[in-house]
């Protein structure tokens, strides 16, 4: 078989790496692109995980957004035409989606995100079958256009697939290199996203208010961007007060050398969360996945600057909660179904059909 990944952000070379390198091993050909956008061309780099440019980042605004699409879907109709796959496989690739549709390509679709509306609206149309997390209701997706009997789901977060494929994931660890007895990792959301890029963000004052607070004067900040500019204004911001990461590094050790992790995002509160780490979600957006680690206890949220203070005085204090935490996130990681053993059923019974 000939198969062909998109593979457009960092989650995404940590969700398809291993597939992509377990079909190689069965003698299968394949081909994994991108685009030119630095945290996942830098985590690729650091994984091992060989990209094929196409296209670049379209930034935050809706024009830039339509007029790199448009000319990366021309560059990605030549290169995978040329290619000629037997299936194609993104999490919701609008380019993907489209000339996958256009060449008559299968494609197998995931995605965890209806929250991420014009995203879901480009790709679940177009896509052979969708794969998404149990915690999701058929119902988020049937409204896009998809039928019910071309959704499958898998009892599992995205994160399991590469926490559940690396014993070395769930316990190796990184010295942050700070001083103090306690680090809290912060994780900036991402700004540039279509879903959240017309909202005034409420996670700037919260990020604000923990590096404010004398909470700051007893432990490390540690804060993760996702963009260059992000980083500037960060360092502008809290570089005083704070460390700033300005490479892009693997997430997993980074998080397991946190005592607290608060994240503005969603994939990396939810690998803190399944790795036992103390989890609050500063999030812009309400979204499914969240909604069950909170109900699972593994995750906290804050919507103000007193509660997340609050929340994170009393997720600090003790290692107690700590210790039950880690317990808690072990039996509900150990639940969970490997989505890289779905992904790859579906791609070669699909190709079988």
């Amino acid at each position: 078989m000939r198969i062909w990944f998109d593979v457009l952000t960092p989650k995404q070379v940590m969700f398809f790496k291993d597939a992509a390198a377990s079909l190689r091993e069965k003698g299968h050909e394949v081909l994994c692109t991108s685009r030119d956008y630095r945290e996942a061309v830098e985590l690729a780099r650091i994984k091992g995980l060989d990209l094929k440019l196409v296209g670049r980042h379209g930034g935050p605004e809706r024009y830039g957004k339509l007029a790199a699409s448009a000319e990366r879907m021309r560059a990605l109709a030549d290169v995978i035409s040329g290619f000629a796959p037997d299936v194609a496989v993104t999490f919701s690739s609008p380019e993907g989606a489209r000339v996958a549709f256009g060449l008559g390509v299968r494609h197998i679709g995931f995605n965890d995100s209806p929250h991420a509306e014009a995203v879901a609206r480009l790709t679940v149309p177009l896509m052979s079958r969708l794969l998404c997390p149990w915690v999701i209701p058929y119902s988020s997706w049937t409204g896009f256009g998809i039928s019910r009997k071309n959704i499958a789901r898998y009892h599992a977060l995205d994160p399991a697939a590469w926490l559940k494929g690396d014993d070395s994931a769930r316990t190796a660890g990184a010295e942050p290199g700070g001083k103090k007895e306690k680090t809290v990792l912060i994780r900036l959301e991402e700004s540039k996203a279509s879903y959240i890029a017309d909202k005034k963000l409420a996670s700037t004052a919260l990020v604000d208010a923990v590096v404010a607070d004398e909470l700051a004067q007893r432990v490390d900040i540690v804060i993760l961007c996702r963009y260059s500019d992000q980083i500037e204004e960060a360092k502008a911001r809290y570089g005083s007060k704070a460390r700033i990461i300005e490479s892009v590094v693997d997430g997993v050790p980074l998080i397991k050398s946190a005592d607290l992790f608060i994240g503005a995002g969603g994939t990396m509160s939810a690998e803190a969360a399944l790795l036992g780490v103390p989890t609050i979600s500063i999030a812009p957006v309400r979204y499914h996945v969240e909604d069950y680690l909170v109900r699972s206890g593994l995750v906290a949220r804050a919507r103000d600057p007193g509660a997340l203070a609050r929340l994170a005085s009393r997720m600090l204090a003790g290692e107690k909660f700590r210790k039950a935490q880690k317990k808690k996130a072990e039996r509900v990681l150990a639940s969970m179904e490997n989505p890289t053993r779905k992904m790859l059923a579906a791609i070669l019974q699909d190709h079988k059909l």
